[in-house]
């Protein structure tokens, strides 16, 4: 399979001319974290867009290409981390526009939704979320290495035997500004379950980098934080603290919620905004066949959605978020996550070549966007 990297842009406005580096890498099996393929067959370059003024938004263009369903991203300084659930590898972009495959994580299962899904990445150890035969799984890797040269240790097990199934894995960890992990769970299959405190299904988790339980969660002993989800599928922080999570619904209403500890968010009782005592409502919601919200992320003050369904990027004030424009309609297919990158720009990941999407020649493919073009 061929993958190929674009070089960076030196600015976040400006389009040099530099080159875009493919690089045809080699799959490793059978190998755990820190393992690094080399490329089977010299680079090729191909030309850059042309430049464009520094005050003037630069149209966007491919940083990755050739990927098999990537899931998720993560930024470890100058670098990107890049998630593939199907094969379970894990590749860094460099800086430099470079990539390398940094390991092909053990045992991990793939299986209608299943497989290697959420990366984050914070003081030297890379978390990941994966699907085995024993359930879901979070684990944590050392770090080690400057980017555009990271290993990956051995492997410590966070917490596992999470509920698991062929739809509703969940897996969209991220690490919040209070530095515990938010492991969202999905509902695994049994509805019932998400209403149930003492159950993991539907519900997103708040554990230390360790694994251990806060003394401040909710619920004394319990990592559960808030329950009543059906599959959440993007967390985010706003600057003043809130969390928002992107979440499937079933036939009716795609959801975005302000987390809130403790709170319960109805599935599957209800779904959508019911105004249902006991029940926290959405501050927005869509029609599914508009949405299937997947990773998020939040730039100035805006949720930044990826749909799937919907095949857009969805802009939502983080201050009034019943007010949303959607972006790049239809132009690369069903989107799977996003990111503010580390050169300024937003990264959108494509999910074609997952089995329910139409694949175009390159995909999948990780796309950069000028930040003003998305953001109000």
């Amino acid at each position: 399979m061929n993958i190929t990297a674009r070089r960076p842009h030196r600015s976040a406005r400006a389009v040099p001319a530099v080159i875009a580096v493919v690089a045809v890498m080699t799959l490793v099996t059978g190998c755990g974290g820190g393992s690094v393929a080399a490329p089977s067959a010299a680079p090729v370059t191909t030309p850059a867009p042309s430049p464009s003024a520094t005050t003037a938004p630069s149209p966007p263009f491919d940083v990755v290409t050739g990927l098999d369903a990537p899931w998720s991203l993560a930024p470890v300084g100058s670098s990107v981390l890049i998630s593939e659930r199907d094969t379970a590898r894990v590749f860094e972009w460099t800086a430099t526009g470079d990539l390398r495959e940094l390991a092909v994580i053990d045992d991990v299962t793939h299986g209608g939704e299943g497989g290697l899904l959420g990366l984050a990445a914070a003081e030297g150890e890379l978390y990941v979320y994966a699907t085995t035969a024993a359930g879901n799984r979070v684990q944590a890797f050392a770090l080690s290495g400057e980017p555009g040269a990271l290993a990956l240790g051995t492997a410590r097990t966070i917490i596992d035997g999470l509920p698991a199934s062929g739809t509703h894995n969940a897996g969209r960890i991220a690490l919040g500004p209070d530095g515990m992990l938010y492991v969202p769970v999905g509902d695994a299959g049994d509805p019932d379950a998400a209403q149930d405190a003492t159950a993991l299904n539907g519900k997103i988790l708040r554990l230390t980098p360790d694994g251990g339980i806060p003394p401040d969660n909710p619920t004394p002993g319990s990592p559960v934080y808030s329950l009543g989800h059906r599959n959440v599928q993007g967390l985010a922080w706003a600057e003043d603290g809130r969390l928002f999570a992107s979440e499937f619904g079933q036939n009716t209403w795609d959801e975005l919620n302000v987390i809130e500890p403790g709170a319960n968010y109805g599935w599957p009782v209800v779904e959508g905004a019911a105004s249902e005592p006991g029940f926290i409502d959405p501050v927005a919601q869509w029609p599914t066949a508009q949405a299937s919200p997947s990773g998020i992320a939040i730039v100035d003050g805006t949720v930044l959605m990826a749909n799937l369904r919907g095949e857009s990027l969805r802009a939502v004030p983080t201050d009034d978020p019943a007010a949303s424009v959607d972006h790049l309609t239809g132009a690369y297919g069903r989107l799977r996550d996003v990111l503010l990158a580390p050169d300024g720009r937003v990264w959108i990941v494509t999910n074609n070549t997952d089995g329910r999407g139409d694949a175009r020649p390159g995909d999948d493919r990780i796309v950069s966007v000028d930040a003003g073009d998305v953001v109000p």
